[in-house]
């Protein structure tokens, strides 16, 4: 089982925010409390992404990425609410300030999860659990917000557990269910495991983590990779990354391998706006700027190009990310090309220096018309 470097095993909480934005926007509104919203682009003209939905929305189907569209056809009464991120950083920074009532080693995932160390905590609890009930007891009270808590030895099945009780859950995994628990677990909640590896690993009729257990670490590395050892550890319960509360980051982005090759300008447009949200969302949880945006393109073939553009000064707001992405798949030699994947990645990064405005301001917003 995971230890820490005193040869203790470590008490790690996770802390999931309850579909934050949503929550924010219900709090903030009394009309919107109770009713299925939706935090992202308007669904009107060619259409917006949604950043969150609210339970209420959740229930007809709705997920963050989806094109606001596709969710006003799944629940015609949602109510569409445009992003406030000033509003959402704020009340980011004062969760992260109840956390540091106990501990200082705090690994922020985004503005709505972190990781947190309590091994040795400031106001000696000693329980992982009380603390994780403490936390979640202030969130409440002060800030009218709920969150989901998982509480084990190690991130990665911490991370799980604040997941299996939703909203407003706390679960524990001691560290004697961990291998039964890790054996349950389907195949595509394990980390690093995306779509395409899941359903690589259900053709191997691979299905849950005792399926994975089955197989020997070279077998693994054989079929997955450098990332097979990964697989080898965790699915025996076994995580010993530390919370890092001054992680550095070189660069950011994200991917999107797509389920049907790409052929259309308009298409690729559509999917670069979601590509581009999730760097945006995750430029903010990192507080950081890049002066370099690359474009990455994978052909039907494998192929694949990179394009890049720099800039004189940070940039992070989220028309330029999408806006510099288009232009550089435009400027690329896709004519007749079938595309399988867009990625865009932000680096050489300067200092995050957000300039006074208007939280309401469209400025950071006009990908969400």
């Amino acid at each position: 089982m995971t230890e820490a470097s005193n040869n203790t095993l470590r008490k790690i909480i996770h802390i999931d925010m309850d579909a934050f934005y949503a929550s924010v926007e219900q709090r903030d509104n009394p009309l919107y409390q109770n009713k299925p919203i939706v935090v992202g682009g308007s669904p009107e003209g060619r259409g917006g992404v949604v950043a969150t939905a609210s339970y209420e929305a959740r229930k007809f189907g709705i997920r963050s990425a989806m094109s606001s569209k596709r969710a006003q056809q799944l629940c015609p009464d949602a109510i569409f609410v445009r992003p406030r991120f000033a509003a959402y950083k704020e009340a980011s920074q004062k969760i992260r300030e109840i956390f540091q009532r106990y501990t200082d080693l705090i690994e922020p995932l985004s503005l709505d999860e972190a990781y947190l160390d309590v091994t040795i905590d400031k106001q000696n609890i000693g329980s992982a659990i009380a603390i994780a009930k403490l936390i979640k007891q202030a969130i409440k009270d002060e800030l009218q917000l709920t969150a989901s808590a998982g509480v084990s030895i190690n991130k990665f099945v911490a991370k799980i557990a604040s997941d299996l009780n939703k909203p407003d859950g706390l679960t524990f995994i001691a560290p004697a269910q961990i291998e039964a628990f890790m054996e349950k677990l389907p195949v595509e909640k394990f980390f690093g495991v995306g779509k395409v590896t899941a359903e690589k690993m259900k053709s191997m009729q691979l299905f849950t983590g005792a399926d994975l257990k089955k197989l020997t670490e070279a077998a693994l590395k054989q079929h997955f990779g450098k990332v097979g050892a990964f697989y080898y550890q965790i699915v025996r319960g076994i995580d010993n990354r530390a919370v890092q509360p001054h992680r550095e980051t070189k660069s950011l982005g994200a991917e999107d391998t797509f389920p049907f090759d790409l052929t259309d300008m308009e298409t690729m447009s559509v999917e670069l706006d979601k590509i581009a949200l999730v760097v945006f969302d995750r430029l903010q949880r990192h507080q950081l700027k890049g002066r370099t945006i690359t474009l990455k393109v994978k052909y039907h073939d494998f192929k694949q190009i990179t394009r890049n553009q720099s800039f004189a000064e940070p940039i992070g707001d989220l028309e330029t990310i999408a806006a510099t992405a288009k232009s550089l798949l435009a400027a690329s030699d896709i004519t007749d090309k079938k595309i399988r994947l867009l990625g865009i990645t932000l680096s050489n990064f300067g200092e995050f220096m957000p300039k006074p405005k208007n939280p309401d301001h469209p400025e950071q917003l006009k990908l969400f018309p």
